[in-house]
């Protein structure tokens, strides 16, 4: 395969699921320790992406690179209640957008935003929404993401081991 193949954004498909999800526990576990092996988070994770990379799905999902991609965002597009008000009725979700540590500072982060945030456009998504780490936050302030004071949040309280 060419190099400009293995750089090329597309679609995620089904056959993408296993490699997502070792993508999944590389971005987390860039993050934080694992709770859990990553046998065992691959194995739940696989199916779970699977399910949702089907077509018809409220999941979008895109990768750079070949069978093995070094980058991926995923999209959940959110129906809002319906509203009197003159405003779009969906909602985007952006979530774990990662680029393999030895492939970043070459824009591909920026192309995957890109497709997510092209595909909230062609959805008519009134807002999109994400939680970015300390290191993305500049990616997102540069594609016109901004600080809100009005988004309130309650987190699960965890039980201490």
């Amino acid at each position: 395969m060419s190099p400009a193949a293995e750089l090329a954004l597309r679609p995620a498909v089904p056959a993408d699921a296993s490699a997502l999800a070792r993508l999944r526990f590389a971005f987390r576990a860039d993050l934080e320790p694992p709770a859990e092996p990553e046998a065992d988070f691959l194995a739940r994770c696989t199916p779970w992406m699977l399910q949702r990379l089907a077509p018809g799905g409220s999941w979008c999902c895109w990768v750079v690179g070949g069978a093995d991609p070094i980058g991926t965002v995923w999209l959940q597009v959110l129906e809002k209640l319906p509203n009197p008000a003159a405003e779009p009725e969906w909602h985007g979700y952006v979530s774990s957008l990662f680029v393999r540590p030895e492939a970043r500072g070459a824009g591909m982060g920026s192309r995957l935003l890109a497709a997510a945030l092209a595909e909230c456009d062609r959805r008519d998504c009134d807002a999109v929404v994400l939680w970015p780490t300390p290191r993305s936050r500049s990616l997102y302030l540069r594609h016109g993401f901004g600080l809100r004071d009005d988004l309130l949040e309650r987190r699960a309280r965890r039980n201490s081991p």
